[in-house]
C-alpha cells in the first residue's frame, strides 16, 4: 500500500500543475483590518453571493451602492458580467474605481427572472471574475440557485437590491446570500483643492453568515478599486499602537 504521505505530497503536485503553481485564494479581502477582521471568512467568499443595497432611495446612494461593487469586481480576477435592466451603466464612472471596460461583458435583461437567469448561467460558466446584477425581487429560491451556481468556483457573484417601493427595506427578505451590505453617502473627506474631496461611505454589514454585522467608514474606492480609512480614524489607530491598513488590498 502507497504511504499516505507520499500520495498527499502528490496529490499537491498535481494541483500545482492544474493550477500553474497558483493557489486558490478563497476570499477577497478588502485590506483593511477593521472590516476583514469582522468578515467570518477575512472578506468577500470568492464563491459566494453577496447583496448590497443603497442605504436610502437618494440617487447618490444607488451610485455609491455601484461603485462599492464596481471596487470589488476591480480587484477579482477577470471578465466581470454585469446584467441590468435599465440602460445606465456610466462606462467611465466604473472604470474610475478601477473597472475597465475592456474588462465588462455587458447584458441587458427584460426583467428579474431574466436578469437572475443569465447571472446563474454566468457563474456556471466559471471563466468570469465576477457575475454582478441589479434586481428589485429575488426571493429565497432564487438566490439559493445563485449561491449553489457559485459554489465551487471563484467567481464573486454580487446581487443589487433596488427597493420595489419608496420606502421598502431592499434586504429585509430572507435570502441565502453571505454577506448583505447597505451603502449609504458619507460627508467627502476635504482635499487640498477647494470644493473637492474624495467621496466617503458609510458601510453597514446588515447581516452575514457566521459573524454579527457591523457598521464603518470609509473613502471610497480609489482608482485600483481599494477603499481606506478616512484619515482621522488611521491616524487615532496608529497613535493608540494599532495597526490601521489604509488601503485596502
Amino acid at each position: 500500500m502507497a504511504d499516505p504521505a507520499v500520495l498527499a505530497q502528490l496529490r499537491a503536485q498535481l494541483r500545482a500543475v492544474e493550477t500553474k503553481g497558483y493557489r486558490r485564494r478563497p476570499a477577497l479581502p478588502f485590506g483593511i483590518e477593521a472590516i476583514d477582521s469582522r468578515i467570518a471568512d477575512g472578506g468577500l467568499r470568492l464563491d459566494a453571493l453577496h447583496e448590497v443595497a443603497a442605504g436610502t432611495c437618494d440617487m447618490a446612494d444607488d451610485c455609491s451602492a455601484t461603485l462599492f461593487m464596481a471596487g470589488i469586481a476591480a480587484r477579482a480576477w477577470g471578465p466581470v458580467l454585469w446584467v441590468v435592466q435599465r440602460r445606465d451603466l456610466f462606462a467611465p464612472g466604473v472604470a474610475q474605481v478601477g473597472l475597465d471596460h475592456k474588462r465588462l461583458i455587458y447584458a441587458e435583461a427584460a426583467d428579474d427572472a431574466e436578469l437572475l437567469a443569465i447571472m446563474e448561467e454566468g457563474l456556471r460558466h466559471r471563466g468570469l471574475g465576477a457575475v454582478i446584477g441589479e434586481a428589485r425581487r429575488a426571493d429565497m429560491t432564487a438566490t439559493r440557485r445563485l449561491q449553489l451556481a457559485a459554489e465551487g468556483g471563484r467567481t464573486i457573484a454580487l446581487l443589487m437590491k433596488r427597493a420595489a417601493r419608496e420606502g421598502a427595506d431592499p434586504i429585509g427578505m430572507p435570502s441565502a446570500a453571505v454577506t448583505r451590505w447597505r451603502v449609504t453617502s458619507a460627508p467627502s473627506s476635504p482635499l487640498p483643492v477647494a470644493g473637492v474631496g474624495r467621496a466617503r461611505w458609510r458601510l453597514a454589514l446588515a447581516r452575514q453568515k457566521g459573524g454579527e454585522g457591523f457598521e464603518i467608514e470609509v473613502e471610497a474606492s480609489d482608482a485600483t478599486g481599494r477603499c481606506a480609512l478616512p484619515s482621522a480614524v488611521a491616524d487615532r489607530k496608529a497613535v493608540a499602537g494599532g495597526s490601521a491598513n489604509r488601503h485596502a488590498a
